[in-house]
């Protein structure tokens, strides 16, 4: 198996035996949603809501090695937490408790990558909003590619309702607008 995914199904079994709500977010929901891309980390949004990450955070501690000394006061502050599989994959937790993040998690299907297993992953217009939000240019690469794979059935709608809050938050959001656009026009 591809050691992403060897890496994902392990965070995913650890996350669906805790009970905790999850879902595939970044380079391996591209695998499904876009162009698929060499992706060398995992990247997971945790539904921890807000007061109570510690408890998901030590859960997780005590399954996977974590990639720093402080990983535990890293991830309470700045809301991710770094860790590694078994194989060595990367894992990037992301302590998720926006609604918005809520509803991606909500909204997360399985994506089969063969052999019987499948991923959780984030919709198709979760990911854009994902990926327009973090704005890097191969984020912009990665929203074309899914406007083009899933083109009409993409709900550009649903994708500028959530996207469009979350602008406000970012001092470069008018341009962000902008710039999907011209990927994604508004309806």
């Amino acid at each position: 198996m591809n050691p992403i995914f060897e890496a994902a199904l392990e965070i995913q079994k650890a996350c669906q035996e805790a009970g905790f709500r999850f879902c595939f977010i970044g380079g391996l929901a591209v695998q499904r949603w876009g162009e698929p891309r060499m992706t060398l980390d995992v990247d997971v949004t945790l539904l921890t809501g807000f007061g109570g990450e510690a408890h998901y955070v030590d859960a997780l501690l005590g399954r996977f090695r974590p990639r720093l000394d402080d990983a535990r006061s890293f991830a309470l502050t700045h809301r991710t937490l770094l860790l590694l599989a078994h194989n060595g994959v990367p894992l990037d937790v992301s302590l998720g408790a926006m609604p918005f993040e809520e509803r991606a998690v909500d909204r997360a299907t399985a994506f089969s990558v063969g052999g019987g297993v499948s991923l959780l992953t984030c919709s198709a217009e979760d990911l854009v909003v994902h990926k327009s939000f973090a704005g890097r240019e191969k984020d912009w690469m990665d929203v074309q590619a899914i406007a083009t794979r899933v083109g009409d059935h993409l709900d550009a709608r649903l994708v500028w309702e959530e996207l469009t809050p979350l602008l406000e938050l970012k001092d470069d959001g008018a341009a962000t607008a902008a710039r999907l656009a011209q990927i994604l026009p508004r309806p």
